[in-house]
């Protein structure tokens, strides 16, 4: 079953079964001579993509790999990711997700972890050398370097090669290190090997969870979970014409929401990628002006950078027709204040790693609840469990763990079947999170499970404290841990960024929330600062500031 033929409800319950490859293969067939990817100015027609792709795989498959063997992508967002992405995919191999920003000893247990044998990366500093200190340990045996400068148009490759030379790293002699172009050199006259992939059962990508402790996980993703996940969010976009839509693409690409809701989704619908290899305000808010996307994904933080930016009022971002937040709990006031300045639509959705990752989302035209995350996607179903005990349904609008069944639900982590047996109960996947559910089916998220803060024995979620922050006009972005207490339990700490040019005492602030919370939700503290923490994607971050806190408590100890 494909996207473009009839669909119902029943349909998805089994999913979408399609190789990677095939939803490419319409979008090639039908758009060839339109612009599948611009970056920077410089564009790739469908044509074009499809054959680099299978220059690339021809290539790869020269030096090795095979299906089901495990290729490391550390890549910013460029041609270089889609091109790779599909041309392991194609070879039946799996897409192991690697983090730029990781640190070296995060990237050699990860690509120990995964038995990487190969990996593809840029020649930057940032990466190279961590992909290259990997070598022979793990399996880790090849390595491709793509050139940043190859990637632009000639005009800002020269000026990326005067100015930003030191960021640049040197491509290494011998045998182990081969850049893209001899990988394309391979590929140019080879035979594709022949592969049978079967895309309900043969893994796609190894997508590691973010966990705060210790190793994260590989979530194990068949090319049906990935293809159907991708089906499911272009089908949930109404109204759309195909071929017609330009996707922004500035969330990076390694990261499961955008590998799903930017490139997989634009294949899907034969739009235009417009790629940003990092968040730059002014470029953003240039390239919107300039190239008139219409579907714009985002975290909340990027909405909310967006709506500060002192001169927004002047600026044209009106070709958006709607944008989808994801990644973090969106705060109503920016979300309204967004739509207000732009006129797009902005829809909360709701996803993990584990389920490819889409759960739900808000619908695109219909009723759009603030503060809900919407409606599952088709063949997606959600029940809300006792997290005590997870074999048992709460009631319609009482508190409970967000459970989740569907074609989208990875097979289960790899290489770790303790986990996996931990994370499934009779088939659900269990996602650490509490929601709640309306009259209507919408789902609402109350928080992470592990963020819940007991005072005095009584649940209280960061999330209700962070969302009464927000409604103070002078906060700009605010994150709320549990700190321990010897009297209560634990209690609520705030961190708050204010908007430029506002002045705010903590006292003042926390004057302000006792009207809107209850005594045991009130920050102990509030605390001031001019940043706080986010991660690769731009969604806030918890983890930094609890082991800040952490620390303080063993040094106060001492």
């Amino acid at each position: 079953m494909s996207l473009g033929e009839s669909l119902d409800q029943g349909d998805w319950v089994q999913g979408v079964s399609e190789c990677i490859h095939e939803p490419l293969a319409r979008a090639v067939q039908r758009f060839a001579d339109q612009t599948a990817i611009d970056f920077l100015g410089r564009q790739t027609t469908w044509r074009q993509l499809d054959e680099q792709v299978g220059k690339i795989a021809r290539g790869l498959a020269a030096i090795g790999v095979r299906k089901g063997s495990r290729v490391a992508l550390m890549l910013p967002n460029s041609p270089y990711y889609v091109i790779s992405y599909h041309a392991v995919a194609r070879l039946g191999a799996i897409v192991v997700n690697l983090n730029p920003l990781y640190a070296p000893g995060e990237v050699r247990a990860l690509i120990a972890d995964s038995g990487a044998t190969v990996a593809i990366t840029m020649d930057l500093k940032l990466m190279l050398p961590k992909i290259l200190e990997c070598v022979g340990e793990g399996g880790l045996e090849r390595v491709v370097v793509c050139s940043m400068t190859d990637a632009l148009p000639r005009s800002t490759g020269l000026l990326f090669q005067l100015f930003r030379r030191s960021e640049l790293a040197s491509l290494p002699d011998g045998r182990v290190a081969l850049s893209w172009d001899r990988v394309l050199d391979l590929g140019e006259d080879a035979a594709l090997p022949a592969v049978t992939i079967d895309p309900m059962t043969d893994l796609a990508v190894l997508q590691y969870t973010g966990g705060t402790t210790g190793l994260p996980k590989g979530a194990m993703l068949t090319h049906a979970n990935v293809v159907t996940n991708a089906a499911q969010v272009a089908y949930w976009y109404t109204g759309h014409e195909p071929g017609m839509d330009r996707m922004l693409g500035v969330l990076p690409l390694f990261h499961v929401f955008a590998m799903t809701v930017v490139m997989n989704m634009a294949v899907q619908l034969g739009a235009t990628m417009i790629l940003l290899p990092r968040f730059k305000l002014s470029q953003v808010l240039d390239v919107i002006e300039r190239k008139k996307p219409t579907i714009f994904p985002v975290v909340p933080s990027l909405l909310n950078t967006i709506n500060n930016e002192p001169g927004i009022g002047s600026r044209n971002l009106s070709s958006l027709r709607f944008c989808i937040s994801g990644g973090a709990p969106l705060p109503v006031e920016v979300k309204e204040s967004f739509e207000r300045r732009t006129g797009s639509v902005v829809v909360e959705g709701y996803g993990l790693s584990e389920v490819s990752p889409v759960v739900t989302c808000n619908p695109t035209t219909g009723p759009n609840k603030p503060g809900s995350i919407g409606l599952p996607m088709p063949g997606t179903t959600v029940s809300l469990r006792d997290p005590d005990n997870p074999a048992v349904e709460v009631g319609r609008g009482e508190p409970g763990e967000i459970c989740v069944r569907g074609p989208a639900v990875m097979r289960g982590y790899w290489r770790n079947g303790e986990a996996t047996r931990a994370t499934f109960v009779d088939g659900w996947l269990r996602t650490g999170d509490m929601g709640r559910m309306d009259e209507d089916g919408y789902l609402f998220l109350i928080d992470r499970i592990k963020d819940l803060i007991l005072v005095n024995g009584y649940n209280v979620y960061p999330r209700v404290v962070e969302d009464a922050l927000y409604t103070h006009e002078a906060v700009e972005e605010a994150i709320v841990i549990g700190v321990p207490d010897d009297e209560h339990g634990e209690l609520p700490k705030a961190f708050v960024k204010l908007r430029e040019g506002a002045q705010l005492d903590p006292g003042e602030l926390r004057a302000f929330l006792s009207a809107r919370l209850s005594p045991m939700e009130r920050p102990c503290e509030i605390e001031i600062r001019n940043e706080l923490p986010k991660t690769m994607i731009g969604k806030l971050s918890k983890k930094e500031l609890v082991a800040e806190e952490r620390a303080k408590r063993e040094t106060a100890g001492a």
